[in-house]
């Protein structure tokens, strides 16, 4: 069928024309809203973003780091701050001739040959983008000889900025921890271009770790123009940084460099606590690291001898050094078995060795104290009569004041690397070992020994609740010490506790040699020895070796926990020391202990007495340090030179190395080991412990 004819007529085209005309006109006045919108939002809502990208092209701007907020202590004394550091650094990626740039800065910096091969090694493993240092705390004549030649030194970075000090050194290393560079992975991880500058740092341990958020503070700008080809124009207004915040410390910067010197050579830590507020006056583990050392860059060779060290410079002992307290719980227990019903006036008959059962347990008296009744118990450290009033309460009447007294617990404080030790009791060792607990379980419990652990933190709080009668919490950061209830203890039960302290440096007790020379000043303390080992039978009869004739591994722990002033307590002490063994006197904890506490009444005579003794151990810290790295540095299992200079690239936060994993391994095995007993059923109390008097 065929279509229709359409007629077009003049009225059909004008129709059709101006039906075209709408929609195109249509269309054209959508476009022009679209194109209108599009304009209208660039020109307000995009306008910061195009601005900021306009300004770029404009101007180059570089971070400036801002100052790293000062560490300081509770009378405002810096432990850590920032000095002036003029230095230059390379970045691998925009070095175009690496030969004629390190010649010109080996000239420029007349820098010596060892150097040169630290600077070569390090830019063989480094990140493109990370910078590698040439040379810090230079004079201003080189830094500006650098600064003139640079247009011809492409990839070099002259930067004057702030450098991170700690005055104290290894006094301070475990409690400041220290800053470094920033490494690949952070970098990657958080895409920050702050972490890229040249001579910016970060918190790696300890608390410039934990508090690094609010001791970083926000950074600065350098601002200049320059042409589309980045030609320099002119240099505009520079921000400035935030500087972060200053922390302030309850540590006593003065009380904590002399607690440091005065543990001499021994591997070992000290603590001191307020007995009215918690807080922490000194916390120190030595020996130690020089945190400047490691905030510059540590050596292959420095890292290397820190990490065979058998005294483990690199471990925080206050928090990750785990020991049996040996009779420094004595004093707790007491606390125990008054609580139990036990009066302070029953006796107990020491002869030297009591049965129970087929076993014989031993008292480090040989012959024996005789009768005793809790306070000479106490002073003479009786082992006899602790075992004898374990058996009868259990050991199950004792672990909760242990635990009340801090022992096993967690302390809320800015550390990364904390270990809490055991209380012991049937439950727990079911559940741990799924054995049940023996009676030789509770009397080496009762002596500190066996599967009673803890670290000197925990001793030091122990020795301050025993002097306050309250549930104080340790603090560090200062105005952050929580209010302290009353433990739920007789105040009577803590008076005759405390007497017997007394006793036990004034009184003819076990610790004479921490008695104070200070008029009306007396300290209040508990001596304490912790074996490592098992002593057998065979050695036992023919004569117990003396600490001074064992490997120092094998050497007992030597602890002390004291108070004073014995009739008002205001500050508590722990000081432990790892294999110390008793074996010198001026370096055993009775003396340590006496001597942090005469600091904090007559400062003069505490100076007097390191003055006295320190030559005798080689010099101050630093001395020995140096001395230990150039004997290091000279034996036979040094690295090679062009090893040994090289910026260390695989450290690790100290308290987090290779070598402190090994040696808390190693501790808990051994502890492990010593606690169990055997199928014959000895232990250490059946052995007979090696505490003497000193």
């Amino acid at each position: 069928m065929s279509r229709p004819r359409r007629i077009m007529n003049d009225a059909t085209q004008t129709y059709s024309f101006s039906r075209r005309a709408i929609m195109l006109g249509a269309a054209q006045g959508g476009v022009a809203l679209l194109l209108a919108g599009r304009m209208t939002w660039l020109a307000i809502a995009e306008n910061a973003h195009y601005s900021s990208l306009s300004e770029s092209n404009r101007v180059n701007t570089t971070p400036v780091p801002p100052r790293r907020g000062w560490i300081v202590d509770r009378n405002g004394a810096p432990i850590a701050n920032n000095r002036t550091d003029f230095r230059v650094d390379l970045i691998p990626d925009l070095i175009e001739d690496k030969d004629k740039t390190l010649a010109a800065l080996q000239r420029l910096l007349s820098l010596p040959p060892e150097e040169m091969t630290r600077i070569v090694a390090d830019l063989k493993h480094a990140a493109g983008f990370q910078p590698v240092q040439v040379a810090d705390d230079l004079d201003w004549e080189r830094f500006a000889a650098v600064s003139v030649h640079l247009p011809e030194l492409p990839g070099v970075a002259p930067t004057r900025a702030f450098a991170r000090s700690y005055p104290a050194g290894a006094a301070v290393a475990h409690l400041t921890g220290y800053v470094g560079s920033a490494s690949a992975e952070q970098y990657l991880k958080t895409k920050d271009p702050l972490l890229l500058v040249p001579g910016f740092k970060i918190g790696k341990d300890g608390l410039e770790k934990t508090l690094d958020k609010q001791l970083r503070g926000e950074p600065g700008a350098k601002r200049v123009e320059v042409t589309a080809r980045g030609k320099l124009v002119r240099e505009l207004a520079t921000r400035p940084d935030t500087p972060g915040q200053t922390t302030r410390l309850t540590i006593d910067a003065g009380l904590q460099d002399y607690a440091a010197r005065r543990l001499g050579t021994n591997s070992g830590s000290a603590v001191v606590i307020d007995c009215l507020t918690g807080e922490m006056l000194a916390m120190v583990s030595m020996p130690a690291y020089d945190p400047n050392s490691f905030s510059d860059g540590i050596s292959h060779l420095e890292w290397k001898m820190l990490s065979d060290n058998d005294h483990v410079p690199l471990m925080n002992k206050v928090l990750q050094g785990l020991y049996p307290p040996g009779s420094t719980v004595k004093p707790m227990n007491g606390l125990a078995l008054l609580a139990a019903g036990v009066s302070a006036s029953d006796r107990v008959n020491c002869t030297g060795a009591l049965r129970v059962g087929n076993g014989i347990f031993h008292c480090h008296k040989k012959r024996g104290h005789g009768p005793l009744d809790l306070k000479n118990a106490i002073m003479q450290s009786c082992d006899i009569y602790f075992y004898e009033m374990a058996r009868r309460v259990g050991y199950g009447a004792i672990a909760p004041v242990a635990r009340a007294m801090g022992l096993g617990q967690k302390f809320d404080l800015p550390f990364a690397s904390q270990r809490y030790g055991t209380v012991p009791d049937p439950a727990w060792k079911l559940r741990k070992y799924k054995a049940q607990w023996t009676v030789a379980d509770s009397l080496n419990a009762s002596i500190g020994q066996g599967y009673v652990l803890a670290n000197p933190l925990q001793l030091a709080v122990m020795a301050s609740r025993l002097a306050s009668g309250k549930a104080l919490h340790p603090s560090i950061l200062a105005g952050h010490a929580p209010a302290a209830a009353d433990l739920s203890i007789s105040p009577e039960h803590f008076a005759v506790v405390r007497d017997a302290m007394f006793g036990v440096v004034n009184g003819g007790g076990t610790g004479g040699a921490a008695r104070m020379q200070i008029p009306g000043v007396a300290i209040a303390g508990k001596t304490g020895t912790a074996q490592v080992r098992r002593i057998s039978m065979a050695e036992r009869s023919t004569g117990v070796l003396k600490n001074a004739s064992l490997p120092f591994k094998l050497r007992d722990h030597a602890l002390f926990i004291g108070f004073a002033p014995a009739d008002k307590p205001r500050y508590a002490v722990a000081v432990v020391l790892e294999h110390g063994g008793h074996t010198v006197r001026n370096l055993d904890t009775p003396g340590i202990g006496r001597d942090i506490m005469t600091y904090l009444f007559d400062r003069d005579k505490a100076m007097a007495t390191l003055a006295e003794y320190e030559p005798t151990w080689g010099g101050d810290i630093r001395t020995r340090m140096t001395a230990e790295a150039a004997a290091y540095r000279a034996a036979a299992n040094a690295p090679p030179p062009a090893q040994a200079v090289q910026t260390e690239l695989n450290a690790t936060a100290p308290t987090d190395a290779p070598a402190v994993h090994a040696a808390t391994a190693a501790d808990t095995s051994t502890a492990e080991s010593v606690a169990h007993t055997t199928p014959a059923g000895n232990s250490i109390a059946a052995d007979g412990t090696t505490e003497r008097d000193p």
